[in-house]
């Protein structure tokens, strides 16, 4: 087989996918030893283009749809066309994203990118990256502040200090947990906050343990302000925390890995995101709610322009990155902690252009529009109950059981029941130790039908489900 069947058959392959993404099941399930038979992964294929293919069939049949409206489980869904078109050219250039010379379009169209992202945040004399995700954005920016209240700690590391001490909310990403362990604080070293009766960070009681920490000689350097938690999708109030980091010299920090998507629009980023230009840095997931192909992040920081170089860079790299270059400056991997980097602007740029700020601002209203309805058909549907009100876009509901009945064993049995069946993949986490099922909308085409269509299901087959176990 030449390449230019195999591009044809792989087009093709790829075009059915796409086309049927939304329909049948969202998923063909087989139990992991049935689905290792089915693929026989210990076949010989050298030289093989049609064993290959067949493999590629495979794939495809039994991966989730995550572009159909069954999949609800995580913050992104599908992916915008624009965005995988660019997909297609970056695998096929096959460039790393670090030097001018090496990808010069990439270069510009990611700097580019830069400068309107942060004149979106109001962000001054700042700069930016791109970054695996928010998970690494929120690391960077822990090392940027462990680096802004201890210079030489770059060079000289942690020995013999004071220790240094993070604040993030009690409902903050496990990512920080992570951070504060790779930067070399320990994780200890990371206080969580209690949480409002609305799951966002206590102002007040982030005071008190700052000063709590202080007096026991520790040195507090780093808040993580949550913009859209996880479960709850709560917010942390801005203002209060901006007061209390011009009070206490600490550097501030906006996780907005799925929140950060009310900036597109000027009425959620003043009902949600108000005072995100006082932050110091600021994080935002571009692949959930807007659409992006996998992994699609950027990493702001204001005011601090040039300090990822200096925070970032280390060893000897002249092999590399040489500043006699001409176009020296526009390097974007002196400025990163990954050696290589993936080549994520095109897809970025392309459904930037395509949609643009107002079309992306509208798919954003439409999912917090559907999110309120969907709370509302839960409060009129009898058989379910929300676990927390809603704050923004998540919706945290379950099945109602009655007495003698675990909620969280049935719910997750309910989940998993819907899963195996193909019809739909709902999140679940725990609040206050009480399973949720956790829906979360980010399909720019679904509708009022597709949420009633699912809590009907839902509650159908949640129905079947309880008769069981009263009958066993």
């Amino acid at each position: 087989m030449n390449e230019e069947a195999i591009f044809q058959r792989l087009l093709a392959l790829v075009e059915q996918y796409h086309a049927g993404r939304k329909q049948g099941k969202f998923l063909d399930y087989l139990e992991p030893e049935a689905l290792a038979a089915e693929l026989e992964l210990d076949r010989d294929a050298v030289g093989d283009w049609q064993q290959l293919f067949q493999w590629l069939g495979k794939y495809l049949q039994h991966s989730v749809k995550t572009g159909h409206p069954g999949f609800l489980n995580r913050m992104w869904s599908g992916a915008n066309l624009p965005s995988i078109v660019g997909e297609i050219i970056t695998a096929v250039t096959n460039t790393s994203a670090c030097t001018y010379e090496g990808a010069p379009v990439s270069t510009l169209i990611e700097h580019f990118m830069m400068e309107t992202m942060l004149d979106l945040a109001g962000f001054e004399e700042g700069e930016g990256q791109m970054t695996t995700g928010s998970s690494h954005g929120n690391m960077v920016a822990m090392l940027a502040a462990r680096s802004q209240i201890d210079e030489t700690s770059k060079e000289n590391g942690l020995f013999g200090q004071s220790p240094l001490v993070a604040f993030v909310s009690a409902d903050a990403h496990y990512s920080l947990d992570k951070a504060a362990n790779i930067i070399g604080i320990g994780t200890r070293q990371l206080v969580k906050v209690p949480v409002d009766e609305r799951g966002r960070m206590d102002p007040q009681a982030l005071e008190e343990l700052l000063q709590k920490q202080q007096q026991a000689g520790n040195r507090p350097f780093f808040v993580c302000a949550t913009l859209g938690t996880t479960v709850r999708g709560a917010y942390d109030a801005l203002p209060p925390l901006v007061e209390l980091r011009d009070k206490y010299g600490f550097w501030l920090h906006g996780d907005g890995a799925w929140g950060g998507a009310a900036l597109l629009d000027d009425e959620l980023r003043r009902r949600y995101l108000s005072n995100i230009e006082q932050l110091d840095s600021f994080t935002w997931d571009f692949h959930k709610m807007a659409g992006a192909n996998l992994m699609c992040n950027v990493l702001l920081f204001n005011h601090h322009r040039g300090t990822l170089r200096c925070v970032c860079s280390a060893g000897e790299h002249s092999y590399l990155f040489r500043e006699e270059e001409k176009h020296a400056e526009l390097d974007t991997g002196t400025a990163s902690l990954q050696c290589g980097r993936r080549v994520d602007s095109l897809k970025w740029f392309l459904d930037w252009k395509y949609f643009g700020k107002e079309g992306l601002a509208q798919r954003v209203r439409h999912y917090l529009s559907l999110s309120e309805y969907a709370e509302q058909v839960v409060h009129s549907t009898p058989e379910l109950e929300m676990t927390v009100p809603r704050e923004s876009f998540n919706i945290c509901f379950h099945f109602r059981t009655p007495e003698g009945i675990s909620g969280n064993e049935f719910n997750l049995e309910l989940r998993n029941r819907l899963f195996k069946r193909g019809i739909s993949l709902v999140g679940i986490a725990y609040i206050d130790e009480k399973l949720t099922l956790r829906l979360l909308l980010t399909h720019p085409e679904y509708t009022h039908n597709d949420v009633d269509h699912f809590f009907d299901t839902l509650a159908s087959v949640g129905k079947e489900l309880l008769n069981e176990h009263l009958q066993g």
